[in-house]
């Protein structure tokens, strides 16, 4: 069960039952596009179009929603330069690097395990 301390934050969380707010947190990190940007930013800041075409496949608006729920859970900070086109980059903040940690773990197991994963059934007669 999940305790509320008075500040409102948690005491104990428990992503198996069904109330517990880090839910949404697993629920962002497990997301496919979460999970790349993340990678993709862990070499520094970059920008949207730079983003998008580092994770082949996204559409502008799933990018765009994707960075959002990353800003709004602490994961990444959005950063506008005044210029002209406007200038906007995205940057892991600390909780962000430290969710690249075990994230990178498992893009390197996918990676390196993908063939085996995707290995056809054996026939049987």
């Amino acid at each position: 069960m999940t305790t509320t301390c008075p500040s409102g934050q948690h005491e104990h969380h428990d992503v198996y039952a069904a109330q517990c707010p880090c839910r949404s947190l697993l629920d962002l990190l497990a997301n496919k596009w979460a999970a790349l940007a993340i990678g993709a930013l862990e070499d520094g800041p970059r920008r949207f179009g730079e983003l998008q075409r580092r994770l082949q496949g996204v559409s502008p608006k799933v990018l765009t929603q994707t960075l959002r729920r990353l800003e709004d859970h602490g994961l990444l900070d959005r950063t506008v330069y005044p210029a002209v086109p406007l200038h906007v980059e995205y940057a892991l903040t600390p909780l962000g690097r430290s969710a690249a940690v075990p994230l990178n773990a498992l893009r390197s197991w996918v990676e390196e395990n993908a063939d085996q994963a995707f290995r056809p059934e054996p026939v049987t007669s």
